[in-house]
């Protein structure tokens, strides 16, 4: 029986980076092709012990290189995409929002071009929740898969816009497609800019940490290996076409995170400040989950088990991620929360 061959983009990132590893271990009977650029939120020193593993191969390559992509595709005949590849941080999009059209909405045509050219098993694409826009307060309101699209930010209108694409790739040529939209993903390896990571760090450090506004606004928080079990689920069983929510039921103001860290961590509340809030900041995201739990999905992680887990992760690899607060990451985080 022929080898599956895995090519996952983005696997240098945090969730791509933790559903790399999750697939390696969890399949040695599949080929895992690892494609990522590298940019600032890319990060190998994660696989480090996978590297060495005879189904790991890690490909230094730009999703958005028409030409080395299609050949690349052709070389290798992957069975499957698993395309987490974008530009993901909301307040960079807002920033600088031309870099999200080009890898977010131009890369993924690219991917698709060259799925569909050598006739993939299955291309997932990996989206958000934000896609769909906001909800009210009203705890009886979730997105679910029928929920209109309304992005909000650059981000989100980017992901929105190859969402699209995805689809038009399956109902015009019969590509066999899925869409999964996650809500927030915490855990091991999450890039310092991120709500909990960040907290995390500036509280171990005694820093000021930076809130939105006032803290309100309402994430559904999700685990990432819990996320990596739906893809991986998804991948075998989704019904071609399809879209599938992953939520994880775990619904919290900014402001009750970044409470229940400090708490966690026995530290004072006095070191939180409130700053300016974001540009088109969403009130509340929150997701029903139902059609993937009946196909077979459910979380393993309660938002208390799981950030506990994840802030003994940091307090355990420091070393990770001193090295990247340390670099330039300084630079970007003084012009981005001005009074912190």
């Amino acid at each position: 029986m022929a080898r599956k061959k895995i090519l996952v983009t983005g696997g240098a990132g945090f969730i791509g980076g933790n559903f790399v590893q999750f697939i390696v271990n969890k399949y040695p009977n599949y080929d895992i092709y690892n494609l990522d650029l590298l940019t600032y939120a890319g990060d190998l020193t994660k696989h480090k012990q996978i590297e060495e593993k005879k189904n790991y191969t890690f490909i230094k390559a730009d999703i958005s290189d028409r030409k080395f992509i299609i050949e690349l595709f052709k070389k290798e005949e992957f069975d499957y995409v698993i395309h987490f590849a974008a530009e993901s941080h909301v307040d960079r999009s807002i920033k600088d929002p031309g870099i999200f059209i080009e890898t977010n909405v131009t890369g993924t045509q690219v991917l698709l071009d060259a799925s569909k050219e050598v006739g993939v098993t299955k291309f997932v694409h990996v989206s958000t929740d934000e896609v769909y826009g906001e909800l009210d307060f009203d705890p009886s309101t979730f997105f679910t898969e029928e929920t209109p699209i309304q992005p909000n930010s650059p981000y989100s209108a980017s992901k929105a816009s190859s969402d699209l694409l995805v689809r038009a790739y399956h109902e015009t040529y019969g590509l066999p497609v899925n869409i999964t939209r996650c809500s927030n993903n915490y855990g091991p390896y999450h890039f310092p800019e991120k709500l909990i990571p960040l907290t995390i760090s500036r509280v171990l450090n005694d820093q000021k940490v930076p809130v939105y506004g006032d803290g309100k606004n309402i994430r559904d928080w999700l685990h990432v290996i819990d996320h990596c079990a739906a893809i991986d689920l998804v991948m075998h069983k989704g019904e071609n076409g399809e879209v599938y929510n992953v939520g994880g039921h775990n619904e919290r103001t900014n402001l009750e995170v970044v409470q229940t860290i400090i708490k966690e961590l026995d530290k004072s509340d006095d070191l939180i400040e409130f700053v300016k809030d974001r540009l088109g900041h969403d009130k509340r995201y929150a997701i029903d989950p139902t059609k993937l739990e009946e196909l077979g999905w459910e979380p393993i992680y309660t938002f208390d088990t799981g950030i506990a887990q994840t802030i003994r992760w940091y307090l355990d690899n420091k070393e990770w991620w001193e090295q990247i607060i340390n670099g330039d990451y300084r630079d970007y985080f003084k012009a981005q929360y001005t009074t912190v």
